[in-house]
């Protein structure tokens, strides 16, 4: 057992800074814009801010703006918070109910807790949003710039026994349609094959001059990335041998990168859903649920790549975390907006009591989830 530990601690170190400053580089960006949602629709709401903190803890370094606002950076970064006037603590709890009825007029102006529930709400759910937006605005970014890269999705070799030799599939056939969905490129391909293991798909190819229609079945198997990390996927089968030339860069305008963004930021909440649906129902392992020591690891490994693909991993990241804080959990942003919607239905708020022990409880589903996400991780290094 100790011999696992040491491993999996060397493992880490390994490269520190180059997992650490990556790591620190996406978390910062995603953590900031998630904020300053909250903190924008504050200031439009009249709410007084307190504090805005990139991390926990200890201050090590700030500044007051001129409308009295703590701007600082603190010693833990694995996340950060806005601090309201009227709140007790960094998590938006309330002060108590002596606290907040002792406030002049000019107080509760700028209490948050003295907002009525539609604006608390909006204050609320901002968070998340910035981070849907940011999303969208760095796949816009990137498909403006850089253009939208394409591979045809060719048929270059099929795998004996597989499920494309099932299907019937041929070296040279080219798939132009899956599902009444049309196919742009062989990645287009690999994410719905990759998400449908076990489902039947009705594929139509290009096989010369014909046009045929064929049925197959994904796998779901253990496949490796290029930095060695397993994912289980749906496959074929089905190869594509790429050479110079066969990638082609579409350059897009505005319009049309801003939808390919809204396309590509719905597709990575739709699979994480998806997933988070499977694990409940079975069909999709825990195993995969990390957290900050598998998302440094993987900041890591996106830098040896470059700029580019780090950008990519900040708008993929940013787009879960907005998620995972929009879950009906106390604590989370998604569970201030249940109490909001029970308040907005009983036209009173909960009883200070049931507050405080849905936020007990809502720590306790946090830890726990850290808990395992970081056991996880350590399993993950160690068998790397």
């Amino acid at each position: 057992m100790t011999e696992f530990f040491l491993h999996s601690f060397n493992t880490l170190s390994h490269g520190l800074i180059g997992y650490i400053i990556p790591f620190l580089f996406v978390l910062t960006i995603v953590v900031f814009f998630h904020e300053l949602g909250h903190f924008l629709v504050a200031r439009w709401a009249g709410v007084k801010v307190l504090t805005f903190s990139l991390g926990f803890g200890p201050e090590l370094a700030g500044f007051n703006d001129r409308h009295g606002t703590r701007w600082k950076i603190s010693a833990i970064p694995l996340g950060g918070y806005v601090k309201f006037f009227g709140d007790e603590s960094e998590a938006s709890t309330p002060a108590s109910a002596e606290t907040l009825a002792r406030m002049s007029e000019e107080e509760r102006a700028g209490s948050f807790h003295h907002k009525k529930v539609g604006p608390r709400a909006a204050i609320v759910a901002a968070g998340p949003i910035a981070n849907f937006i940011l999303a969208i605005v760095i796949f816009t970014c990137l498909f403006t710039f850089f253009g939208k890269p394409s591979t045809t999705a060719r048929v270059d070799k099929v795998e004996a026994d597989s499920a494309a030799a099932k299907a019937g599939f041929q070296v040279g056939d080219v798939v132009t349609v899956i599902d009444g969905k049309t196919i742009g490129s062989f990645s287009d391909m690999q994410r719905i094959v990759g998400i449908h293991a076990g489902d039947k798909l009705n594929f139509t190819i290009k096989r010369g001059d014909s046009t045929l229609q064929l049925q197959g079945t994904p796998e779901l198997r253990e496949v490796k990335d290029a930095f060695g990390n397993a994912h289980r996927l749906g496959v074929l089968g089905i190869t594509r041998a790429t050479s110079a030339g066969d990638t082609v860069t579409e350059r897009v305008d505005p319009a049309t990168a801003l939808w390919l963004g809204v396309k590509e930021t719905w597709f990575v909440v739709d699979r994480t859903l998806a997933y988070i649906g499977g694990v409940f129902t079975g069909r999709e392992a825990a195993d995969q649920v990390g957290g900050p020591l598998r998302i440094a690891q993987i900041s890591g490994q996106v830098a040896t790549i470059g700029l580019t693909a780090l950008i990519h991993l900040a708008a993929v990241l940013s787009i879960s975390i907005g998620l995972l804080n929009l879950f009906p959990v106390p604590l989370l942003d998604g569970g201030h907006l249940l109490f909001y919607a029970v308040e907005a239905v009983r036209g009173r708020p909960l009883s200070e009591r049931a507050q405080e022990v849905g936020f007990r409880i809502g720590l306790g589903l946090v830890l726990m989830l850290m808990v395992f996400a970081t056991y996880n991780d350590i399993l993950h290094l160690a068998a790397s």
